[in-house]
């Protein structure tokens, strides 16, 4: 199981040099509903919300998104073992959440902070 974050979904949409594999995309792959919000959100600040609707909604379509609860939510406010930014938190309560399930995500990200703070909870890390 993969968890994605917005980096790794959108360097796969914008075709950015730095994107994941297509083999990514065959795993089972799950993120919190967060993703959803954010992706639509860079993607809209672009002005590419038209040409590219139908593709973001077929890769969204390929996540099983993760709904924010209020156990995952508390988690977000208690302290990680390293700084991290609020969007994160949410991101790693969510991975933690599903750990607690007895799922074993890793974690594929672009973002060296958001990897930096998986690591330091045990979180495994994809290669994308």
């Amino acid at each position: 199981m993969i968890y994605l974050d917005s980096s790794v979904v959108l360097a796969h949409l914008l075709m950015e040099e730095r994107r994941p594999p297509a083999a990514l995309w065959e795993q089972v792959a799950v993120s919190s509903r967060l993703l959803e919000y954010e992706v639509w959100n860079r993607i809209l600040a672009r002005g590419i919300g038209g040409s590219h609707r139908e593709e973001v909604r077929a890769s969204l379509a390929k996540i099983e998104m993760i709904e924010l609860t209020r156990l995952s939510l508390r988690r977000a406010l208690e302290p990680f073992p390293v700084g991290v930014r609020t969007l994160d938190a949410l991101h790693l309560a969510t991975v933690e959440f599903l750990r607690s399930e007895g799922e074993l995500p890793q974690l594929a990200s672009y973002d060296t902070r958001l990897v930096a703070a998986a690591r330091a909870i045990g979180v495994p890390i994809a290669t994308v």
